[in-house]
């Protein structure tokens, strides 16, 4: 795997983006936690960066963000979510690239990275509670995953999508080829 210089500066810039934005989103009470701000730059990464590059980001930022500020807790939150994010950059990066490069491109690249992201994000936590001794539910799948999650899920459709495209007018996110 080559990664070029500017990859790699988009990568620093999108982990930096990761490891500040929740001091910020913290700042509004009942808002911080419910827009899930790790999970913007790993989105952005996934159309921006190769798909093995947006997937070691996704897996590192919530382990050195538990690590350095101690949010996430690392198990088994920032753990599970090492796995969801991972998966997040890699299905975006992946997905983006195989679809012609148009708008509709962009939101199904995303809500196919948000699902499989998710489905991820509940197996490995069904592991991560059975070693601990304790059970997680397809109820509390679902709930962790959809139900309390809605509002941020829709603020990610509506802000992800115009971030890739104002990338795209910039020339950071590649687009189809002038014809």
């Amino acid at each position: 795997m080559k990664i070029s210089v500017k990859e790699l500066v988009y990568a620093a810039i999108l982990l930096a983006v990761g490891m500040v934005l929740p001091f910020l989103t913290g700042q509004i009470p009942a808002v911080g936690a419910v827009i899930s701000p790790l999970h913007y730059p790993i989105f952005l990464a996934g159309f921006m960066l190769s798909p093995p590059l947006a997937c070691i980001l996704g897996f590192v930022l919530p382990l050195l963000r538990s690590m350095i500020f101690g949010m996430p807790p690392i198990y088994p939150t920032a753990l599970a979510m090492a796995f969801e994010l991972a998966a997040y950059g890699l299905l975006a990066a992946l997905l983006y690239r195989a679809l012609p490069k148009k708008t509709g491109s962009i939101y199904a690249a995303l809500i196919g990275a948000m699902l499989g992201g998710r489905v991820v994000w509940g197996l490995v936590s069904l592991v991560l509670y059975g070693v601990g001794g304790q059970s997680f539910t397809f109820e509390a799948f679902l709930a962790g995953a959809f139900i309390t999650a809605w509002p941020g899920i829709l603020i990610q459709l509506v802000l992800v999508p115009l971030l890739v495209m104002a990338l795209q007018r910039v020339g950071l996110v590649k687009t189809a080829p002038a014809r």
